[in-house]
C-alpha cells in the first residue's frame, strides 16, 4: 500500500512531529486541526463558533490540497474542552456537510494544544 504525505501552506503548519495529512491507499487521514489562522500563525477566534469556523476552514484547505472535499469525508472526531460547546460547534460543523454526513464521535477532553476549545480530525475516501 502506498503512503503519501499531504501538506499545504493554506492550513497551519504542524506544531509537532506529524504531517497535516497522509494518504494510505485511497484513505486520507487528516490530523486534528485547531483554530490557528495559517496566514498569521495565531489564534484570532474569540469564541467557540469562531474557533469551529477556523478549524473547518483548515480542514477544507488540507482536503483541497489532496483533491478532496467534505463530501469525501467518511469519519470525523471532534474534541471539545467542554460539552457545553457541543451545540455551538455542531451548528458550524453542519454547514460544511450537505446531508452527506460522515460517521462521528465527539469527546470532551481536559485540554487541547494552545489552550483552544475545539479540535477536529477527519478521514476521507478518495473515489
Amino acid at each position: 500500500m502506498s503512503k503519501t504525505v499531504i501538506n499545504t501552506p493554506n492550513a497551519p503548519a504542524p506544531i509537532g512531529p506529524y504531517s497535516q495529512a497522509v494518504f494510505a491507499g485511497n484513505l486520507l487521514y487528516v490530523s486534528g486541526q485547531v483554530p490557528i489562522n495559517p496566514a498569521t500563525n495565531t489564534i484570532e477566534a474569540t469564541n467557540a463558533a469562531e474557533e469551529a469556523e477556523q478549524v473547518m476552514k483548515n480542514l477544507q484547505a488540507v482536503l483541497s490540497e489532496a483533491g478532496l472535499g467534505f463530501e469525501h469525508v467518511v469519519k470525523t472526531t471532534i474534541f471539545l474542552t467542554d460539552m457545553a460547546l457541543f451545540t455551538t460547534v455542531n451548528e458550524v460543523y453542519g454547514k460544511y456537510f450537505s446531508g452527506n454526513y460522515p460517521a462521528r464521535e465527539t469527546v470532551a477532553v481536559k485540554g487541547l494544544p494552545r489552550n483552544v476549545n475545539v479540535e477536529i480530525s477527519v478521514i476521507a475516501l478518495k473515489p
